[in-house]
């Protein structure tokens, strides 16, 4: 009998990931959160090639700031900044990250 009283409260429940919006809403950490994870996720986000040759990685003022080690694939990068910042509004919300700048 307490089994079955125990799955029944574990429906009511909220899943976790819920639980942890809910914290960085009344915490008001999300947008935090969503640039670590961007910073984070950069190399699945580009691709390895773009990755590899990426050397730093940060947000200031809702631009991202990346820093490369090659001329080529920084002029590449440029040349689809808006596709690059479609994925991030996809992935991450919009208005997280206004501008992309190639260092």
């Amino acid at each position: 009998m307490a089994r079955d009283g125990y799955f029944s409260r574990k429906k009511e429940v909220a899943p976790l990931e819920s639980a942890f919006n809910d914290l960085l809403k009344a915490y008001r950490l999300e947008g935090k959160f969503r640039e670590k994870s961007l910073v984070h996720d950069w190399p699945e986000i580009v691709g390895k090639t773009i990755a590899d040759r990426t050397t730093s990685v940060f947000i200031k003022d809702k631009k991202l700031f990346v820093k490369l080690n090659s001329g080529p694939i920084k002029k590449e990068l440029l040349m689809h900044k808006s596709k690059v910042l479609t994925l991030i509004d996809e992935k991450y919300g919009a208005g997280i990250i206004d501008d992309l700048v190639c260092m």
